[in-house]
């Protein structure tokens, strides 16, 4: 199914199109898979080259990796130390639990989808043992590995300046995650710890391709699930009746990179916000309304009213509530479309822990 929508931004949201790059971890097996060998076994294992080529291209386009592995944890990651490969993986989960258990820790943490990640081992029970317990994830035989990795959904359409800085950003929010499972106050304390900037800016030809994956990587704070393609949202960007910003977040861990995407349509009396949505990287941090309330307050400035697309798509839910209580309520219902309108007496200020900076 392709998305075949040429008209306004404002028509009824068109079919998903089929997602390139949806894969957005894969968790290895190490012995005979990472590596030749058993590692509690074998006097040496040897690490296979062409497995190390993978992990890095992964990794430089923007895939995560991680572990899941039956073995003795501090001889594991010694190994993986020895060869150089110790900081390609985040969270690693090295353990004689299922395999499936640790695949559900590290999506926990990470805070994705279970079917965003995809499983390789060299064991058919393995494999079959996630299959059963976890059957969003993809699961990948070993010995295909050549062909299985290159396939679309494991291939980003674009490769980003973020993309090589994405496991970089989750280690740092692992950072965040330890600090703050140490840290002696309240949930706002701790935000206002953080010291967070919120910039809100014009999107740029060079915010294009990052805006693209936005779309495409973004599901459970998507207001539409509706994907937009770079030549779609260049058009968008450049055009009169329109606005499309960019959100990105800071703090003292560093950069989040680029966060947040709006896309509004400048009619009379009313705008229309046809979407929204923010990475579920920031979920926790209490930033999920701060580009919403920009919104409204520029509509509140041109004298306009704001109405919104909501479409459910089934893991969007938080971002109906979002709505909900930045004052909209619903007015129309077509299916699993819904239009919402905003009460633009109660735009709500940005959360004090938050400092917002607004760009061009």
């Amino acid at each position: 199914m392709t998305d075949t929508v040429t008209g306004p931004a404002s028509e009824p949201a068109a079919p998903v199109k089929p997602v390139q790059g949806k894969i957005k971890c894969v968790v290895w097996d190490l012995d005979n898979t990472v590596w030749d060998g058993v590692l509690l076994e074998d006097e040496r294992v040897r690490v296979r080259p062409e497995v190390v080529a993978h992990l890095r291209r992964l990794d430089a386009e923007g895939v995560l990796n991680s572990v899941a592995s039956k073995n003795d944890p501090e001889a594991a990651l010694a190994a993986l130390a020895e060869f150089g490969l110790a900081d390609l993986f985040l969270y690693p989960r090295i353990s004689w639990n299922p395999k499936s258990s640790a695949i559900r820790e590290i999506a926990a943490k990470l805070n994705l989808g279970l079917d965003a990640f995809a499983f390789v081992d060299d064991q058919e029970f393995e494999l079959a043992e996630v299959g059963h317990a976890l059957p969003e994830v993809t699961l990948v035989d070993a010995a295909e590995l050549d062909g299985t990795l290159r396939r679309p959904e494991f291939r980003p359409r674009f490769v980003t300046d973020e993309s090589a800085k994405r496991r970089e950003m989750y280690r740092g929010q692992l950072r965040r995650d330890d600090v703050q499972a140490e840290f002696e106050g309240t949930s706002e304390e701790f935000l206002a710890s953080l010291g967070m900037t919120f910039e809100i800016a014009r999107a740029e030809r060079a915010d294009l391709q990052r805006a693209e994956e936005l779309t495409v990587r973004t599901n459970q704070l998507n207001s539409t699930g509706r994907t937009y393609s770079y030549d779609e949202l260049d058009a968008l960007r450049t055009s009169p009746d329109h606005l499309l910003l960019v959100a990105s977040l800071t703090d003292r861990f560093g950069s989040y990179g680029k966060i947040g995407l709006a896309l509004v349509e400048r009619g009379a009396p009313n705008w229309r916000l046809n979407m929204l949505l923010m990475s579920c990287r920031v979920l926790s941090r209490g930033v999920g309304s701060v580009l919403l309330g920009h919104v409204m307050g520029l509509a509140k400035a041109a004298g306009a009213g704001l109405e919104a697309d909501f479409v459910e798509t089934g893991r969007n839910r938080m971002m109906q509530v979002t709505y909900a209580f930045a004052g909209f309520r619903e007015v129309a219902r077509d299916g699993s479309r819904t239009t919402l309108v905003a009460d633009l007496e109660t735009v709500q200020p940005p959360p004090p822990y938050v400092r917002l900076e607004l760009g061009p």
